[in-house]
């Protein structure tokens, strides 16, 4: 017994000597109550020096993480020689030796190691909350975790998880402590903002590719961060979600090295410290200056604080500065007193007058500034290597360990202080102290050991006789010997009176020695070994005992050995691992304390013999626990963590103590301590009860779960594709709406069932949530679920419910009881099903349950959808979970062995277990409620007994029932039980008293039941009170109601559990009866009363049963093969046979008369019998598996036959012989009734995904129109009869949960009846014929897959549906250039430097020409020294909508083109941008809301969805200041393509361009993502919110239009229904608009608009537009609806119409462009205004009472734009592109003047001399003259067929490659031709030769210079190059400037000339990518630039320098 369970005493941590110096820096900080706090091992130590005084948070301490479980075997040449390699444990790496032959082998790398097979450890990051309170603690691991706790009270305040993985590297508080930041030891360095008070992350991005070392909140500017690591430091900004990096630039001013540690100061300084020992000093990100050897090496720790900054170094010296970063002093700690060589400071606190610092080397230094050569010695501990060495002195409370850190150090253990330390030399691997504690032997890594004398450390002897490490010493009780344990298998006996001479040798030992142990007489010594092995030797001769007899009766001395009899139940029950370290035992208190591999300290009874022992648990070391020692007077145990270096003094608190113990120390979570592991003998655990047993047992795992289906779906119409598909038959016009549920979900529930606000009833059964109204005797349904919903909860005012599911990720839906419509649907953290759920006292909360392995527990806030906390459960089911109705951040659960009560701490949850004592055992727990205060809680166990619990104490147990308590109901005074003995006990409120009980009996059963009590006393499982009635729920599946008076009334029933297959139609009354494996036989009434009629008992279980023709007789099918037939009236036997082995699988009367009756078994027959004579009359054989329907023909003389095969046979009546008929003629055959599942008539039954799920039941009307058909995953579906072709369309509904067995109408049709197989409910639907339609909430769906038909064609459409969007840093060549790159193209050598001459530096040769011709620039020369954006000419309409809209009530108009967004005032046309975006904006739209005004979102182009800076992202900013308010990173990948704002302005929906075009609704001021959900596998064009709802919004898109729900953090979707319309098909939808009372208008592909009420379609505009409907709005103040199409210009049509509420009248608008077809793209209405943007790039303003349009924005409409020319003399330029158009600007009137279409595309333009003539270079190889003033045509030629690239107006031949750009020479003599192989050519003019001479071509002056090719122009070419070209330069008219355009879409400003390579320069973005061209105008006042994808010109204004 004694192993059984686990001790009564119980151990406290007391001291831990150490301090974690090694591998981490800034991890020491003062309190605000001068306590100073640091961690060592899994502990955070908050130590108080004047008490001197440890307290402990080992809140990191929940999970042991190991390789899933299991131990992989160790590695052979370790077996051997017992060494393994560890955890490295400082810089330098050693293996380590281990004393386990079975440690699990740790990766080499010190942090892989811990994360992989030791536990959980603190890790790098501390932080400290600004009011010094609080600390941020993060841990190393597999799920590491960050815990924020309270120093005063070291409790936990929060949790942090699911986000990083490996551990946390760092940590920080923002300035006002609200947020905190977090740092991840994986491979992306991962950084983390957290509201850690709520337990939520904020935003999330990739850190770095290397370690980072330091982050810190900058605390002078809101928002922003700072990193640094390795040979980086990044500089962050947080906006909304979004965490934006830039890098450091290092400039000139400093080297680029690794930063160690960093401090933010004010005016953005941000001073850091480097390796190198120097202080890097940043202005914003750039390096303004160095503060070099501020320390001689690397800079680990930077603390700022009010008075300065203090660092500290490897050097070991703290310097302080000033505010200013001037120096005040320096600290040398190296000479002072305390000092040593070597000394490296990782940690430093200046607070006052006190600075603390903590070094490498484990201590811990307090420094008074006026005493600074004197630092105080606050902590030591050992370093370096690992820590194996532990002996305790035989009479003093002192302690011994030895390090390989080489050093032995003796620590007291009264006063918690190293008392002496001595260096040896060699690592220390044991230690033990002789009788009489005079002499101290050490036993070295190198063989050797050490004997010094204790008093003074000297040395007495060394002796060296083995090479490898001794692990093992002892001396023996008597003091005569010394045994000297090696890992060379040998034990060595050493006499200590002879100067410790060698006496002897034990050598049975065939691997390392691990333990020794000499018995009381010192006679005999036992050992373990490597093998685990246990030997035993005479002493001191060491020659082996093999005899066990002679051992028998020795008395060991001591008990340290892991392996032995007595120590058996240390090790687990049924594993080989050898994990444990160490063991000492406690003979007196008979108790034995074990160390572990997991960092785990147990306590075990002793002896205990068996294996699998129970025990105590105690954590805080962090890896493996070397050593374990009782002192010598047994009141403490020391234990040592060999990579932890500390030493934990734990405090032995005996059995007799306990009790006062528990009130002393609150935070020891002593209830945890107990295991949860131990798998002792259970023979004196009760035996489980069969029903909860049986309910352990169940699964809820499905094959396929319903989300798996569109899925499914979508694979399966793959291959469906390649098949031919005929047109498929419409769905049937007939619907059926449910109308009643027989059933209640008793048999594996509990408390699911109350009474609501009005005195309904609502519970659940299969995935129906049901609302009863017992007066009336109806049902009202929740059908939001589509499987088994496991658990329900009412909400405290009663008016709405919670219920959860089964789901492979449940769902956990609250819903309104009178609406019948859900509030919030929950889901994303639990898996498998939600088993309970309970709400909290205020009802803002809920708690839930779920049934994955770890049975996830998760508190919600509801409303928003949030998960708060989540936390792991327990191993074992839990059956309940409770909120504490006064306290709503606490709860408890209970189940299987399981009572815990938890408190919320931020996003985690803490558990505590109820501490039982001796007052009970540890039983399974039922049913929990709390009691009439906070304090109180009280539960029900399996054993019958109701649990008193105060706090976490059990305090009482009373009997209450036989059997289980399966449910309690707590009132205002009392509280009601149920239990297994069916008897309902009302209790008073301290469960003193039974006040009454009321069994439930049938003879108490009231007349106004509905059905039949089928037991008497049947098991309780659901107790509800109100309404003056006590609510009651049963296993059997009945619901009664209890008079308090007595009388019951039987409300509602269902079948037991079992499954239900059996069901008959009563041929003329509206009645039907059921058959059931819980073998009962029941009549049902359909009718008003819908009550069980009748039920009768079987012997057997049934499958299925049938009235005969006149509905007398009924016969029953049974499972064993055997079936009867019964009085339909009385249910009395008529008679029965047994014929058959195997279950009966149907059975059918044949029609008429009904002589025949035939029975269909499992063995693969059917009988027929003659039910006159009463005998078989035929056998119908030839079926290959079992029979699984049958239907008789009209004449009685034919069978049809469905087997499991899927055979459809033909039998003739009554000898059974086989018939074969051919397909289509059985259509022509009158069948008396069709449940056949196969044959032609009804293929089109079969869903797509077929494979998968059975169709299991079919039923036909008896007008043969509609056949019903019920499936495996629970679908009744509606078809069309007969249903030929695969995949018919139907409609579908869902109530079932899993399998539908039987589905059947009735007589008249007028009722459908349908069975769930494994729900046990019997569901009856009304049919509703066609033509009937009432409103309803919850309609079916529509067929699985969508219509064939096309959806239309546009070539517009098609082009934005297939456009593919690059992000600009991918963006490749423009031009198929080819060639070496001109800076990676080796430099010729010159003609001097080939001819050897080398010319002095001064030549009296004429200086050389200018470069550059100046022209028409003032005097001086100014370079320029910035560009600002002033005029953009462009708007993107080709392949975006409803993107232009007006601001501050039509003054200002705002739109975008390329990655900018643009505010144009529509009086001045002046411009201004918002430039933040860095990438192409796709969408924009403006917030409608007042309180958001002038806010503005837009959405861009993106690459993966990763949270890095190229992700998609939206930008929500404010348009007069430019200001940016939020950016969300987005989860959609390639883009964002459409947003828009709810009608509060609160909430933003975001489509994405991914494959499943995701659907994400923002809370967009927190940057908090609220829902995301696949939107449609086609593409999605726009979404848009209702101008009146911040929940339903619609989205349209390729061949469908979806309406949508936003419910708590679930958005639920609806497909339009096409039905109500006969011709209606589903074509491609562009547009969106809205009217009232729930209308939406939808404008289609073929110029259609769809007018929708709700979701279903009533009404077609027929030609709205000619053309397709690209865009409508809807206007707010009026209601009107403006839409705009693409359609010719004719006097009836205009492109824009604008309609009254309802779509019935409109008035058409042209818009005068001149164009031939007009293809509107945004319309938007102001006041009297239609504002449009087109698919031209034109933006139109409509006068509506005038139908005037005036032009605002003009734009090429297809790019690129290769040409561009600026006018010699005036602000004016020309551009020419691909759309083949040619246009005039005019800079300062900010406008288009001319354009010309010339019918081609034009390639290149330029301008004469004079400026007034213009030549075009078409892409045909056509050049144009044109005249400037009219753009007329004044001539044309055509020499090449190619294009023509670059036009100067004044032949050259053997040009390499295609020509890029030409520029003359002043003197128009020579031409410069850049070509497309980078090469540059010189030819003369007009002869074309090609000049070759080098010094010739460097003494020409160009009248311009636009080549990107040249010395001169080297510089621009830069390292990025290798996938982007430089596309155009332009040098400034001043010759000191010049501007490029590349194909990232940048625009760069450099110096002129720029030979050297990777020039400096100026970067300005704003183009998507691909600039094509780029020009100065005349004075150098302006540059234009050309985009090649945008399509735009951008005007930048150029800022020259000052004189």
């Amino acid at each position: 017994m004694a192993a059984r369970s686990a001790p009564n005493c119980h151990l406290r941590l007391e001291w831990v000597y150490g301090y974690r110096g090694h591998q981490c820096r800034n991890n020491l900080y003062y309190t605000a109550a001068k306590e100073i706090v640091y961690f060592v091992a899994g502990v955070g130590v908050v130590y108080s020096p004047r008490e001197h005084r440890q307290k402990f948070y080992r809140g990191h301490s929940d999970d042991i993480i190991r390789y899933g479980g299991q131990e992989p075997p160790p590695s052979p040449a370790r077996a051997a020689r017992g060494v393994c390699a560890g955890l490295s444990s400082c810089r330098e790496h050693r293996p380590r030796e281990t004393r386990s032959c079975f440690v699990q082998n740790p990766p080499s790398h010190p942090r892989q190691t811990l994360t992989a097979s030791w536990r959980s450890s603190l890790s790098l990051g501390l932080a400290l909350h600004p009011e010094r309170v609080l600390v941020a603690t993060g841990q190393v691991g597999k799920e590491p975790y960050i815990c924020v706790w309270d120093s005063y009270t070291v409790q936990t305040v929060s949790v942090l998880k699911d986000v990083h993985t490996h551990g946390i590297a760092c940590l920080a508080f923002d300035i006002d402590g609200q947020r905190l930041v977090s740092v991840g030891l994986d491979s992306k360095n991962v950084v983390c903002v957290w509201d850690w008070k709520r337990g939520k992350m904020l935003s999330m991005a990739p850190g770095h590719t290397d370690r980072i070392f330091d982050i810190s909140w900058d605390l002078f500017q809101p928002n922003k961060l700072v990193s640094c690591g390795v040979k980086h430091i990044k500089f962050w900004s947080l906006c909304g979600n979004a965490l934006t990096p830039k890098r450091g630039v290092f400039g000139k001013t400093g080297d680029l090295q690794t930063i160690l540690c960093l401090a933010c100061a004010r005016d953005e300084l941000t001073y850091s410290g480097a390796l190198n020992g120097d202080i890097y000093v940043w202005k914003g990100i750039n390096l303004t200056r160095t503060i070099q050897g501020a320390h001689t090496a690397g800079i680990f720790s930077m603390n700022a604080c009010e008075e300065g900054f203090a660092t500290g170094g490897r050097d070991g010296c703290i310097r302080l500065w000033d505010l200013t970063f001037k120096p005040i002093t320096v600290i040398d700690l190296r000479e002072t007193d305390q000092g040593y060589k070597g000394l490296s400071v990782r940690s430093v606190c200046w607070r006052g007058d006190h600075i603390l610092v903590g070094t490498q080397d484990s201590e811990i230094f307090e420094i008074v500034v006026h005493e600074r050569n004197k630092p105080f010695l606050i902590m030591q501990g050992h370093c370096e290597g690992e820590l194996w060495a532990l002996a305790i002195h035989p009479t003093k409370p002192l302690a011994v360990t030895g390090s390989d850190d080489r050093s032995v150090r003796m620590w007291s253990l009264v006063d918690h202080a190293l008392i002496a330390r001595c260096n040896m030399g060699e690592p220390i691997r044991c230690a033990a102290v002789n009788v009489d504690g005079t002499h101290l032997a050490l036993g070295m890594k190198d063989g050797s050991f050490t004997v010094l004398r204790v008093r003074d450390m000297t040395e007495v002897i060394r002796i060296k006789d083995k090479k490898e490490a001794v692990h093992e010493l002892k001396y023996s009780p008597d003091g005569t010997y010394l045994a000297v344990g090696c890992n060379d298998s040998s034990v060595d006996i050493y006499g200590v009176a002879q100067r410790y001479k060698k006496f002897g040798e034990c050598v049975g030992s065939l691997s390392f020695i691990t333990h020794l142990d000499w018995s009381s007489d010192s006679r005999y010594l036992q050992t373990n070994d490597g093998n685990g092995k246990r030997h035993f030797y005479r002493m001191p001769g060491g020659k082996e005992v093999t005899n066990k007899e002679e051992i028998k009766g020795v008395h060991w001395a001591s008990w340290t050995c892991v392996s032995g009899l007595e120590v058996n139940g240390i090790w687990p029950k049924y594993s080989d691992i050898n994990d444990i370290n160490s063991v000492d035992g406690n003979y007196i208190a008979q108790v034995l304390v074990t160390a572990d591999d997991y960092g785990i300290v147990k306590l075990f009874r002793y002896p205990c013999l068996r294996k699998g022992a129970k025990f105590k648990k105690y954590i805080g070391h962090s890896a493996h626990v070397t050593n374990v020692r009782w002192s010598h007077d047994y009141q403490w145990v020391i234990s040592i963590g060999g990579a932890d270096h500390s030493v934990f003094q734990w405090k032995f608190i005996p059995e007799r103590k306990l009790k006062d113990a528990l009130h002393i120390a609150p935070q020891e979570s002593l209830a945890d301590s107990n295991s949860d592991d131990s798998d002792s003998d259970l023979s004196d655990v009760p035996e489980l009860d069969s029903e909860i047993e049986q309910e352990t047992q169940l699964t809820y795992r499905r094959q396929v779960y319903k989300e798996d289906l569109p899925q499914l779906k979508e694979q399966y119409k793959e291959k469906q594709k390649s098949g031919t598909s005929k047109r498929r038959e419409r769905a049937p016009g007939n619907s059926i709406r449910l109308h009643f549920v027989h059933g209640y979900r008793g048999y594996d529930c509990r408390s699911n069932l109350f009474y609501t606000q009005i005195g309904e009833i609502v519970y659940h059964v299969a995935a129906v949530g049901v609302i009863y109204n017992r007066q009336q005797n109806t049902q009202r349904f929740y059908l939001g679920h589509d499987d088994d919903i496991l658990c329900l909860a009412i909400h405290p005012v009663r008016d709405y419910v919670a219920t959860g599911q089964v789901g492979r990720d449940p769902s956990i839906h609250i819903w309104d009881t009178e609406t019948i419509k859900p509030l919030s649907i929950l889901k994303g953290y639990h898996q498998c099903g939600v088993c309970a759920v309970d709400f909290s006292a205020d009802g803002k909360r809920l708690a839930s349950a779920g049934i994955d392995d770890s049975h996830s527990i998760v508190l919600w806030d509801w409303k928003k959808g949030e998960k708060l906390s989540i936390a792991r459960g327990s191993k074992d089911k839990i059956f309940v979970v409770k909120m504490n109705p006064y306290v709503p951040d606490k709860l408890i659960t209970a189940g299987i062995k399981h009572m815990k009560f938890w408190h919320r701490a931020g996003g985690g949850l803490i558990g505590r277990k109820g501490y039982i004592g001796a007052l009970g055992k540890n039983d399974t727990m039922m049913c929990a409620v709390y009691g009439w205060t906070e304090e109180m809680a009280f539960s029900g166990t399996s054993a019958g007994d109701v649990c008193i619990w105060r706090d976490i104490f059990l305090v009482k147990t009373v009997k209450a029932h036989d059997g289980p308590v399966f449910s309690m109901y707590a009132l205002e005074k009392g509280f009601i039980t149920g239990g297994k003995d069916g008897v309902v006990a009302l209790w008073d409120d301290s469960f003193e008293r039974c006040l009454k009980t009321y069994a439930i009996k049938r003879a108490a059963l009231a007349p106004g039941s509905k059905g039949l009590l089928l037991e008497d006393n049947p098991s309780i499982r659901a107790i509800s009170l109100g309404h003056g009635h006590i609510l009651v729920g049963t296993k059997n599946g009945e619901i009664l109601e209890v008079d308090k008076s007595g009388p019951i009334t039987l409300l509602v029933q269902g079948h037991m559990d079992g499954e239900v297959w059996g069901l008959a139609v009563h041929p003329y009354l509206p009645i039907c009866a059921t058959v059931s494996d819980d073998k009962t036989l029941r009549i049902w009434d359909l009718s008003p009363s819908h009550c069980m009629l009748a039920v009768r008992k079987l012997r057997k279980g049934g499958r299925c049963c049938c009235f005969s023709p006149d509905g007398k007789v009924l016969a029953v099918g049974l499972n064993d093969g055997s079936f009867l037939m019964a009085n339909a009236d009385t249910l009395e036997d008529l008679v029965s046979f047994h014929h058959r082995k195997d279950i009966i699988s149907d059975i059918r009367f044949s029609p008429g008369s009904g002589k025949y009756l035939a029975v269909a078994s499992h063995d693969s027959f059917i009988d027929i019998y003659n039910v006159m004579s009463s005998k078989r009359v035929g056998i119908c054989k030839g079926a290959t598996s079992y029979i699984t329907h049958i239907d008789w023909d009209i004449r009685g003389k034919l069978l049809q036959v469905n087997t499991g095969a899927k055979e459809q046979l033909f039998f003739e009546a009554p000898r059974g012989k086989k018939q074969t008929i051919p397909s289509v003629e059985v259509e022509k055959i009158g069948w008396a009734s069709w449940t056949s599942v196969l044959g032609l008539c009804c293929e089109g039954i079969w869903p797509v995904i077929g494979e998968v799920t059975d169709v299991t039941a079919s039923c036909l009307t008896s007008d043969k129109m509609v056949l019903a058909t019920g499936d495996d995953l629970g679908f009744v579906k509606l078809f069309r009869y007969p249903a030929k072709g695969k995949c018919g369309k139907f409609k579908r509904y869902v109530a079932h949960s899993t399998h539908v067995t039987n589905v059947r109408w009735t007589y008249d049709d007028s009722m459908l009846v349908t069975l769930g197989g494994a729900d046990m409910s019997l569901m009856v639907w009304t049919n509703e014929m066609e033509g009937y339609r009432e409103k309803r909430p919850c309609d079916s769906e529509e067929s699985d897959i969508d219509s064939e038909e096309d959806g239309g064609y546009d070539s517009d459409v098609t082009r934005e549906n297939e456009i593919s969007y690059t992000i600009r840093a991918l963006s490749t060549n423009i031009r198929p250039m080819f060639g070496i790159k001109p800076h990676l193209q080796q430099k010729e050598p010159s003609v001097d430097e080939r001819q050897g001459i080398v010319r002095p530096p001064v030549s009296r040769a004429p200086p050389q020409p200018e470069k550059l011709q100046t022209n028409n620039v003032g005097k001086k020369k100014r370079p320029i020294e910035d560009l600002v954006l002033e005029l953009v000419f462009g708007y993107r309409g080709r392949d975006c909508r409803n993107n232009v809209h007006y601001l501050n009530d039509g003054d200002d108009i705002i739109y975008h083109t390329a990655s900018i967004g643009i505010l144009h005032n529509v009086a001045t046309g002046t411009q201004s941008f918002y430039q933040e975006h860095n990438d192409d904006i796709l969408c924009l739209t403006v917030n409608q809301h007042p309180k958001f005004i002038n806010i503005v979102a837009t959405g861009q182009v993106g690459d993966l969805a990763d949270m890095s800076a190229t992700a998609p992202s939206i930008h929500i900013w404010d348009a007069i200041n430019k200001q940016t308010l939020s950016i969300l990173r987005c989860y959609h990948s390639k883009g964002v393509c459409s947003v828009s704002f709810s009608a509060t302005g609160k909430l933003l929906l975001s489509v994405g361009l991914d494959p499943e075009h995701t659907i994400t609704i923002w809370r967009w001021q927190e940057g908090a993502k609220i829902a995301s959900r696949a939107g449609h596998n086609q593409r999605i064009f726009v979404a848009e919110f209702r101008p009146d709802s911040d929940s339903q919004f619609v989205s349209v898109g390729v061949k469908h239009v979806k309406f949508w729900t936003l419910a708590g953090r679930a958005l639920l979707s609806k497909k339009g229904l096409l039905r109500p319309l006969e011709d209606a098909r589903m074509q491609t939808m562009l547009a969106v608009a809205f009217g009232a009372s729930n209308l939406t208008f939808t404008g289609t592909i073929s110029g259609d608009v769809c007018v929708w009420k709700d979701h279903v379609l009533c009404r077609i505009v027929a030609r709205a537009h000619n053309g397709p409907v690209f865009a409508m709005y809807t206007t707010l103040r009026d209601g009107l609806i403006v839409t705009g199409g693409k359609e010719r210009p004719s006097k009836e049509g205009g492109a824009v119409k604008l309609w009254d509420q309802e779509l019935r009248r409109c008035r058409a608008f042209r818009l005068e462009t001149g164009q031939g077809t007009d293809c509107v793209r945004s319309v938007c209405r102001g006041k009297g205004k239609i504002l449009v943007g087109t698919r031209n790039a034109e933006i139109i303003e409509v006068g509506e009472k005038n139908a005037a349009c005036n032009i605002l924005v003009n734009g090429h409409v297809d790019g690129p734009i290769w040409g561009l020319v600026t006018h010699p003399s005036r602000d004016f330029f020309l551009s020419a592109a691909e759309d083949g158009t040619v246009r005039l600007w005019d800079i300062a009137d900010k406008k288009m003047l001319n354009k010309v279409n010339l019918g081609h595309a034009a390639q290149t333009v330029c301008y004469s001399p004079e400026g007034d003539m213009v030549a075009i270079g078409m892409k045909n190889g056509e050049f144009i003259i044109l005249l400037v003033s009219s753009l007329k045509i004044w001539g044309k030629k055509r020499d090449r067929r190619c294009t023509i690239h670059d036009i100067r107006i004044s032949y050259c031949k053997d040009i390499p490659s295609f020509v890029i750009q030409m520029d003359f020479s002043a003197d128009s003599r020579y031409l410069q031709v850049s070509t497309g192989c980078y090469k540059r050519h010189v030819y003369e003019v007009p002869s074309g030769k090609h000049l070759m001479d080098q010094a010739a071509i460097d003494r020409i002056t160009w009248a311009t210079w636009t080549s990107i090719l040249g010395d001169e122009v080297m510089g621009i070419w830069s390292r990025h190059a290798e996938r982007a070209n430089v596309n155009c330069a332009c040098v400034s008219h001043s010759g000191i400037s010049l501007v490029t355009g590349d194909d990232f879409g940048m625009v760069k400003l450099f110096d002129f000339p720029c030979p050297e390579k990777f020039a400096k320069h100026k970067r300005f973005f704003g183009h998507s990518p691909h600039v094509t061209n780029i020009r100065f105008t005349s004075g150098d006042r302006h540059v234009i630039s050309a985009g090649g994808d945008d399509c735009s010109l951008f005007v930048w204004k150029c800022v020259h320098m000052p004189h």
